[in-house]
């Protein structure tokens, strides 16, 4: 059933394109594509974002309190365990649950021999190289686009809660990360396959409830496929194409669907290597590109030190007296920033536990402590830096917060995301324009690669594990990369946000159900390294 399926997915893709590209002749190829895409983005997002009170979406308020929940009964990991988790990423703690056994001879699916002859059973990749692929996941353009799309509409204030959102998401991080190594199946031939569809299937069976584990575990895997092909796919795409546009000059109705082929051709090689070879990847472009984001950034706030206290106060005073039109008050400018904080690192969705269960470890709980610097690498710092960045440019009244749909006039001319962010850089930095289009096309590809590991795992797990499968998920997936590139701003955005966080739905369900077991995980790991410390 699962091949049949696959082929006849396979087999339909090209009929949907063309049917799409008949549409609407007199438009350019780009308009085309967004006038099909939309009524969907819409609907989607209204389904996921029901409000409960008060204009909160039932979603957000339910990240908002799991985060202060977990936060609560762990006793503030993210702050407790903060310097053992650095310990861990730095090896430190490798002799407690490195595994001795190789099988150099095992070809892993969508693996090179070479590249496993140091992988044991227990998993197939490092801490450090979990962190990165999970980090390249979350560090994105969501850090760029997202931020200025945040402060665009709620002002300063926006910020001030999205940096909360980050440290209580690295406590529902923590536990979820946990799960996914503990309930992760491993394969004969070594590969890792983990995630929520495994702990929510396997832990809620565990607990009494199979029926509901399969439920859950289905829909979360239908949702992460989706999040994969918006947030952490199209979302990329539509950035990347709006900053090289901007850069090359270019207004044909058709240069974003020619970007995102030409994108789309570069992932597709890329991602082809199977988890270690995103690893490989990510481990080094990972680093390099947020450490050359940051320098440009903190180079723009010591050039203006004498304004950083004042943007601080912004932040702080903004966050609860609102001075953007229209944001709705504090709640408001609450959502605006929770919204971008939770889309940025993914707390709460699930999805970096994929990454993190393929790691080479005997304790869940040893990576479930790495995973907690996801949030703080991402939200609290990357996202403040571009937050402080936009504030300071913005201290001249240069545009307006509060803007529509995200887009404010600055000289006249209508920005969005990116494109806010880049016009902040090229205030302070010559050529900044170059610079912060390689970065945003070096964060989305990143992002990219990533996410196409986490929709093919959730694929397999409804698809199955054979090689036509694959083949469909990655078609489809670099499909999308056109579409995104395409499309509008708000209909990608509005796709996107609508299928990261549809993810939270069943995931929690999990959280609540099994976080006694991360307790329990995490009591044997501290115990562990408290033995070898005596």
């Amino acid at each position: 059933m699962k091949f049949k399926i696959s082929t006849f997915l396979l087999m339909m893709l090209p009929n949907f394109i063309l049917a799409q590209s008949q549409q609407s002749t007199e438009m350019g190829l780009d308009q085309k594509i967004d006038k099909a895409f939309k009524p969907f983005s819409d609907f989607v997002s209204n389904v996921v974002f029901f409000e409960v009170y008060n204009g909160a979406p039932f979603v957000i308020v339910l990240l908002v309190f799991s985060a202060m929940f977990f936060t609560l009964y762990f006793g503030f990991p993210n702050i407790k365990y903060f310097g053992k988790a650095i310990g861990v990423v730095r090896g430190k703690y490798d002799h407690i649950d490195k595994s001795s056994s190789v099988n150099s001879d095992l070809a892993v699916d969508g693996d090179i021999k070479d590249t496993i002859s140091n992988e044991s059973k227990e998993g197939e990749v490092t801490h450090f190289q979990a962190l990165a692929t999970a980090v390249s996941g979350t560090v994105g353009n969501g850090n760029i686009a997202g931020v200025a799309l945040a402060i665009a509409l709620g002002g300063p204030g926006a910020t001030f809660w999205m940096i909360v959102c980050g440290l209580l998401g690295m406590s529902t991080k923590f536990v979820e990360c946990t799960l996914g190594v503990q309930y992760r199946d491993i394969g004969k031939d070594g590969t890792v396959y983990g995630g929520p569809m495994y702990y929510l299937s396997k832990g809620l069976k565990e607990k009494g409830f199979k029926t509901l584990g399969k439920i859950t575990a289905v829909l979360f895997a239908i949702f992460c496929i989706g999040g994969s092909f918006g947030g952490g796919n199209a979302a990329q795409s539509n950035q990347a194409t709006i900053v090289i546009k901007d850069l090359l000059g270019l207004d044909s109705n058709s240069a974003g669907a020619i970007i995102g082929i030409i994108l789309a051709l570069f992932v597709g090689i890329i991602i082809i290597g199977g988890i270690k070879r995103i690893a490989s990847v990510t481990e080094k472009i990972v680093p390099f590109m947020a450490v050359l984001y940051l320098l440009a950034c903190v180079y723009i706030i010591i050039l203006n030190f004498n304004l950083v206290d004042d943007a601080f106060s912004l932040i702080i005073t903004q966050a609860f007296n609102p001075k953007a039109i229209g944001v709705g008050g504090v709640i408001g400018v609450l959502l605006v920033g929770f919204k971008r904080a939770a889309f940025s690192n993914e707390a709460g969705a699930g999805s970096a536990s994929i990454a993190h269960s393929a790691v080479k470890t005997k304790y869940s709980a040893s990576e479930g402590l790495v995973a907690l610097l996801e949030p703080f690498i991402d939200t609290v710092v990357i996202c403040t830096m571009t937050a402080l960045v936009i504030i300071i440019f913005n201290f001249g009244g240069t545009f307006e917060y509060g803007g529509t749909n995200g887009f404010v006039l600055i000289d006249g001319v209508a920005y969005e995301g990116a494109g806010i962010t880049s016009m902040a850089f090229a205030e302070y930095i010559p050529y900044s324009n170059v610079f912060l289009t390689i970065a945003v096309v070096l964060f989305a590809v990143s992002t990219m690669i990533s996410w196409s590991y986490y929709g093919l795992q959730s694929w397999k797990y409804l698809f199955g594990r054979g090689k036509l499968a694959d083949l469909t998920y990655k078609v489809i997936f670099l499909v999308f990369v056109i579409i995104g590139a395409a499309a509008s701003m708000n209909s990608i955005w509005a796709f996107s946000d609508a299928m990261i966080f549809a993810m939270v739905f069943p995931n929690m369900i999990g959280l609540y159900f099994l976080f006694p077991v991360v307790k329990k995980q995490l009591s044997q790991y501290l115990s562990a390294i408290n033995k070898e410390d005596s």
